[in-house]
């Protein structure tokens, strides 16, 4: 392309030199372009032929574009620097070596003058000329451009921060009310213009920002800010629809770059962390599905269990990566897993990495008023959602529910009615699991927390061992009859929602009811109980002739004989169990009651 010198003051005279930029060539005058610059002079001086009419400048900064405004400022031409276009003329300026040795007021000073008076002093023109610098590197970076103009950023910024803080101050300890205020504006009001830079001009600004001491939680908000901005259209709802193909790997890359790269601008690890844990949650989840590295995963599953008490299921429900097995479970449990035991174990992690807040230090972890223990039953309720959920997964391995549903210590949960509801919905899902696994599964629940509803559901369940049932009525038998006592021991269970009856330090009911009231519903309790116990006897009766059958089929050498006598020895001493002294046998009206009472009882399960 060949530019035309119409506009210049001496376009009358003929051309002595082509210059060639890129594509693009211009006719132009030796001596306005030697005035002013010390590269074409150079240039023209080693040539070996004096007459040399032709130059080609290749790299110059800011290509064709730039040139042409410099051409037209060394021709006199008035150009107007603008903020689009002064970091292109300053490094076109550098290159061109147009500095004060060649000509007074030459551009390289007048695009400084500017970058001092109108880009370095505000925060919006910086954002806006540092963007402009993403394509004009590494020149841009050769004359410290870039460094300057970030430090610029932070600088303001904090001294906007140090600012908003005073005149906070001066509002609150004003004598006289001030009228007419304006409207505070938000200390982080640019971090949503700094999500026009690209992602590595936006980790020098938040690093800069963090040394020069930006609050965290400014900082956490123009993260979370620039995530949502750059993740747009990069996150794939459905990755088996594009799984393998060049798509998907190129998704992939941008996404474990991004998050790789936010993660490490994260703020420092704490309990009481400004990020919140539905970001970090997101960002796990982009992180697993992006192959993001074990570095940056663990990162994140650290920072979420810290901070595991303020999540909630949709935070922890995270889809489990499938490698195109149709038969992979929905869900990823062994980071889960990761997760809940970072939290367990934040006593000894934070001796070691001095995590643990002073007034956190001075509470037991085992006493039930203290945070500690008031978070920890938080997180034993997100487990049993969790599990709950969980358990409605086909293929979901028995293994892997067994181990999360033995995590949590005994004192994590007041009432086990959660992790019976979720045990007995991944019994019905899993009919066709082990014996084994059925018993291990049913005895991660401490029948002794279970609500009177809960017990009821489980002395009728079929879905569960024998022995966990005869181990309800069994506990529940002790409950009725320190009741009945006026004791009150451990064996007091609570009710749906966790909280234990209130009892008066005599043993006599609490509230408006009287001793002869509580008397009497204990002995209608007791009733239901007797009859719940008399069915227990005939299914173990009925166990009895099965078991007696499939002995005589047997050979006498088989080593199972041996596990059937000691077998039916149990069940035989488990009747002794169920002999209730001093009560008296009811009337058949009194059997037709109970029987209504638990068919009236509503089911505690999916079934």
């Amino acid at each position: 392309m060949l530019f035309s010198l119409t506009n210049m003051p001496i376009s009358d005279v003929s051309s002595d030199l082509i210059i060639e930029v890129g594509g693009s060539s211009f006719p132009l005058h030796k001596f306005p372009l030697v005035s002013r610059s010390g590269k074409i002079r150079k240039l023209l001086l080693e040539a070996k032929d004096s007459k040399v009419s032709r130059i080609n400048l290749p790299s110059i900064p800011g290509g064709s574009e730039a040139f042409e405004l410099t051409v037209k400022f060394c021709y006199g031409v008035n150009i107007e620097i603008t903020l689009s276009n002064v970091s292109m003329l300053r490094c076109a300026a550098h290159y061109l070596e147009m500095t004060e040795e060649f000509s007074e007021k030459n551009l390289e000073l007048r695009t400084e003058i500017y970058l001092k008076e109108t880009v370095l002093s505000n925060i919006p023109n910086s954002i806006s000329v540092l963007h402009c610098c993403e394509t004009l590197l590494p020149a841009a970076e050769d004359i410290n451009l870039v460094s300057r103009i970030i430090s610029g950023i932070a600088t303001n910024a904090c001294k906007e921060q140090l600012t908003s803080g005073l005149s906070k101050l001066e509002q609150n300890f004003a004598i006289k009310p001030i009228v007419d205020i304006e409207p505070e504006t938000p200390s982080d009001w640019w971090g949503k213009s700094i999500t026009i830079l690209s992602l590595d001009f936006f980790q020098r600004v938040l690093s800069a920002v963090k040394s020069k001491g930006l609050k965290q939680d400014i900082i956490s908000r123009i993260l979370i800010n620039y995530t949502h901005n750059s993740l747009q259209g990069v996150v794939f709802k459905d990755p088996q629809s594009i799984k393998g193909s060049s798509l998907d790997a190129e998704l992939q890359k941008k996404q474990r770059v991004i998050v790789e790269a936010i993660v490490s601008l994260l703020p420092t690890l704490s309990r009481k962390s400004s990020v919140p844990i539905a970001f970090l949650s997101s960002l796990l989840k982009t992180a697993i599905m992006g192959s993001a590295s074990a570095a940056c995963r663990a990162d994140l599953e650290r920072r979420i269990g810290l901070q595991l008490d303020q999540a909630i299921l949709e935070d922890i429900l995270i889809p489990a990566n499938s490698h195109g097995n149709n038969y992979h479970p929905l869900y990823d449990t062994d980071t889960i897993l990761r997760i809940f035991s970072i939290f367990l174990n934040l006593d000894e992690d934070d001796e070691e990495n001095n995590l643990r807040d002073e007034s956190e230090m001075v509470y037991d972890f085992d006493s039930p008023g203290s945070p500690k223990q008031s978070s920890i039953l938080k997180v034993s309720k997100l487990l049993d959602n969790y599990l709950a959920e969980i358990a409605l997964d086909p293929n979901l391995m028995p293994s892997k529910f067994i181990v999360l549903a033995e995590l949590l210590p005994d004192h994590a949960r007041i009432v086990n009615d959660g992790l019976y509801r979720s045990v007995d919905i991944f019994l019905k899902v899993h009919p066709n699991i082990k014996e084994s696994e059925r018993y291990r599964l049913c005895k991660t629940i401490d029948c002794q927390k279970l609500s009177q509803e809960a017990c009821s559901h489980a002395a009728q369940n079929e879905r569960l061992p024998v022995q966990m049932a005869v181990q309800v009525l069994y506990f529940e038998q002790i409950r009725l009859r320190n009741a009945m006592n006026g004791g009150h021991t451990h064996f007091f269970f609570g009710s749906i929602n966790g909280q234990f009856p209130q009892r008066s330090s005599s043993g006599a009911g609490s509230g408006t009811i009287s001793p002869r009231d509580n008397y009497a519903s204990v002995r209608r309790e007791n009733r239901e109980l007797r009859l719940e116990v008399a069915r227990m006897r005939m299914r173990l009766t009925d166990l009895e002739k099965d078991h007696v059958s499939m002995k005589q089929e047997l050979v006498r050498s088989n080593p199972a004989n041996k596990i059937l006598r000691s077998f039916t020895k149990n069940l035989s001493k488990l009747n002794s169990l169920f002999r209730i002294k001093d009560v008296k046998p009811i009337g058949s009206k009194a059997n037709s009651e109970a029987r209504f009472l638990f068919q009236k009882r509503r089911r505690y399960s999916v079934s």
